[in-house]
């Protein structure tokens, strides 16, 4: 047990070291990094000052994407600091839209003033700065300030209010899927389809209107609602922990057919790990971080997880797929000695659980989180435990079928239904990037929106979604023809010996 614990340890690091681009916590010397950042404000000083506003704002976006990557380091060190940086951020971004170079040269300076001020360290050290949660009509109120950037046309500041938004999903999430599931999922699709028009050259902007629109007409009727039920919080849990726990039953099932007692030990680990570090997680955003100033984050580590699940129910899919052949799987069983898994097959398990519970169970914690002050203790004690039960019996029904079906059934069953997680995790995993800003979206209306397979209208979560399919197909026809092969030459081998 020690050393799976030392394993699902460094699977937790390697998937916060990866998936989160802007770490909560900065390490290093933020006055270096400071004074390192302030090379590209007095480049736009100079620039500025020579009347070249052009150049000046590029080198101002130099120094706002780094700024990006430092600000959670000056947060942890001072959270004036941080806001008075931010707010002359802002005025250098008003300065460049209203394109007066007097105004511009007096935003900069005081921007590369109040910087110099932090890398000298004269802003005093008080750590714990806190991002303010919203309630979903301040989230509305965010979007329809974005309408009037859009409006204005004024780009810089429209891409800043969505992202704004997109950060800030989090602390309003719990409140919108508990309510529906579908506005939910139209929600985050919109989130990145709006950041994606506002990013074109030129921007799409009359579209961006019409979808924030949208987006503000459907949210609304959501902000009325005052108070949940025992059933809210029940879909909750039934939504998000239904496809965990095809994972974990397929896998579960799979191993009782081989045989093999030690596999169900690992996905057990893979369980409690997943569920452990899910609770973890979510009480250190509530508590220490909130949830508003986590939002960009939560989506790196929802993307790369569900990547990385991805991969690995292909994997399993494959396997099983291969091994429905009795003939075949008889040999493998043979070929072990009896032992129907390998030790690396036996870890992947656990990996693989891990990661279908963590990646649920970090939303399904946060949910909660989010509904928590709009919902009586009890009702959501209660729907809680309606949710358990309702999840506990469909395991067992799942499980009892499971082992009930003959072998060829059961491996090309199980097949079809890791296959199809590993669709919608490939589509959760990269619509989850694109959330972040990770990975750019081409959106396309030519693709249709499809819940169920996590079916985006973007090309860069549709392509890699189309050729798991495709190959898949590949696959299939090429071990078929394969097969016919044999029996025929089977076939000729037993007529020539009948003859002879």
């Amino acid at each position: 047990m020690g050393k799976k614990l030392f394993l699902f340890i460094s699977i937790i690091l390697l998937i916060f070291g990866i998936g989160v681009h802007n770490p909560v916590f900065a390490v290093g010397n933020t006055m270096e990094d400071m004074k390192k950042a302030e090379v590209s404000v007095d480049q736009a000083l100079d620039l500025a000052s020579k009347g070249d506003l052009s150049g000046a704002e590029k080198a101002y976006d130099q120094f706002n994407k780094t700024w990006r990557q430092i600000e959670e380091g000056i947060k942890a060190d001072s959270a004036t600091a941080y806001r008075d940086i931010e707010s002359n951020m802002g005025k250098v971004v008003y300065s460049f839209t209203i394109k007066k170079p007097d105004q511009v040269l007096v935003a900069l300076q005081d921007l590369k003033a109040v910087n110099e001020k932090f890398a000298n360290g004269v802003y005093p050290k008080e750590a714990g700065y806190k991002k303010k949660d919203i309630s979903l009509d301040d989230f509305i109120l965010l979007l329809q300030e974005t309408k009037k950037k859009i409006k204005e046309q004024n780009q810089n500041e429209a891409l800043e209010g969505i992202k704004n938004a997109s950060d800030r999903w989090l602390s309003v999430e719990g409140v919108v899927v508990a309510q529906s599931a579908a506005v939910y999922s139209d929600s985050e699709r919109d989130l990145v389809t709006i950041q994606a028009m506002l990013s074109d050259n030129p921007p799409n902007y009359d579209q961006a209107n019409r979808v924030i629109d949208n987006m503000v007409k459907y949210l609304t009727p959501l902000a009325n609602k005052s108070q949940y039920t025992y059933w809210d919080a029940a879909m909750i849990l039934i939504r998000e922990g239904l496809e965990a726990l095809l994972v974990v039953i397929a896998l579960m099932s799979f191993v009782k057919k081989s045989g093999e007692g030690k596999g169900i030990g690992w996905i057990w680990t893979g369980v409690l790990s997943g569920l452990g570090v899910s609770v973890i997680l979510a009480i250190i955003v509530k508590f220490v971080i909130s949830s508003g100033a986590f939002g960009n984050n939560n989506a790196l580590i929802g993307g790369w997880t569900g990547v990385f699940a991805a991969v690995m129910l292909l994997y399993m899919s494959y396997w099983l797929h291969s091994q429905s052949n009795i003939a075949d799987w008889n040999r493998y069983i043979r070929e072990k000695s009896q032992t129907a898994l390998t030790t690396g097959k036996l870890v992947s398990l656990g990996v693989l659980a891990f990661l279908a519970v963590f990646r649920e169970g970090t939303e399904t914690v946060l949910f909660y989180i989010g509904m928590a002050s709009q919902i009586k203790l009890q009702s959501l004690l209660i729907g809680f435990l309606i949710g358990a039960a309702i999840l506990g019996i469909l395991a067992y029904l799942m499980v009892f079928v499971g082992l009930k079906l003959p072998l060829r059934p059961f491996f090309m069953v199980s097949s079809i239904i890791v296959f199809y997680l590993c669709i919608k995790f490939t589509g959760m995993g990269i619509h989850s990037l694109q959330l972040a800003g990770l990975i750019q979206t081409t959106n396309t209306s030519s693709i249709p929106s499809i819940g169920f397979f996590a079916l985006y209208p973007s090309w860069e979560s549709t392509i890699p979604q189309a050729i798991l399919v495709v190959g898949a197909v590949i696959i299939i026809l090429s071990k078929r023809l394969k097969n016919k092969k044999l029996i025929t030459i089977n076939k000729k081998t037993h007529e020539s010996r009948q003859l002879s």
